[in-house]
C-alpha cells in the first residue's frame, strides 16, 4: 500500500481515482444508451460519452504535466455506481420508462460523484500552482456540472410524463370503481 505524506502524492492519488472512473465510464456509456428507449436520454449518453473521451484526454495531459505517468486505480465510487445498475437491471422486471427514469437517477449519481472529484482536484491543482492542471480540470468539471443538468431536465421530464399516464390510470380505476359499486 502507498504511503501518501504530501499534497503532490495525494493529487496523484486522486487523478488515478477519476482516471479510472472516465475510462470506466466510457464503457458503461454506450450500454447506458443502448438501454434507453427514450431517444433524448439515448443522445445525452451518447454526447456525454464524447464528452467523457475528452475529459480522459484532458486527465492524461494533467498526468503528464505534473510529470508521471498516466495510471488508473481502481475507484470504488464509480464500482458502487456501476454496480448498483447493474443489480437494479438484472433484478427488476421494469418498463421502458421506468427504466429510463431508473438510469436518469444513476446517471445522476455518477456525475455526482465525479463533480465531486474535480471539485477537489481543481482545489488542489490550485494549492499545488499547477496552473495548465486547473484549467484542464476546470473544463472537465464544467461539462460534468452540464451533463449533471441535462440529465436532471430529462429526469424531470420522464418523471412528469410516467406521473400523468399513472395518474390518468389510478383516475380511470377509480372512476370505474365507482360505476361498479352504484351498479
Amino acid at each position: 500500500m502507498p504511503t501518501v505524506t504530501s499534497p503532490e502524492q495525494l493529487f496523484e492519488h486522486e487523478l488515478k481515482d477519476i482516471y479510472y472512473a472516465e475510462q470506466t465510464l466510457t464503457k458503461v456509456l454506450p450500454k447506458l444508451a443502448e438501454e434507453a428507449s427514450d431517444g433524448e436520454l439515448s443522445r445525452a449518453f451518447t454526447s456525454h460519452l464524447r464528452q467523457t473521451e475528452k475529459h480522459v484526454t484532458n486527465l492524461e495531459k494533467v498526468f503528464t504535466k505534473i510529470g508521471k505517468r498516466a495510471q488508473a486505480t481502481p475507484c470504488p465510487g464509480i464500482e458502487g455506481i456501476k454496480k448498483e445498475h447493474d443489480e437494479f437491471v438484472q433484478e427488476n422486471t421494469t418498463s421502458a420508462k421506468m427504466l429510463d427514469a431508473f438510469l436518469t437517477g444513476a446517471a445522476a449519481r455518477a456525475e455526482h460523484y465525479e463533480i465531486a472529484a474535480y471539485t477537489g482536484l481543481v482545489s488542489q491543482a490550485r494549492a499545488l500552482g499547477e496552473r495548465d492542471a486547473v484549467v484542464l480540470l476546470q473544463e472537465n468539471l464544467k461539462q460534468e456540472k452540464e451533463a449533471l443538468k441535462k440529465v436532471e431536465t430529462i429526469s424531470k421530464r420522464l418523471l412528469k410524463d410516467a406521473s400523468n399516464g399513472t395518474s390518468s390510470k389510478a383516475r380511470s380505476s377509480r372512476t370505474r370503481s365507482r360505476s361498479t359499486a352504484r351498479s
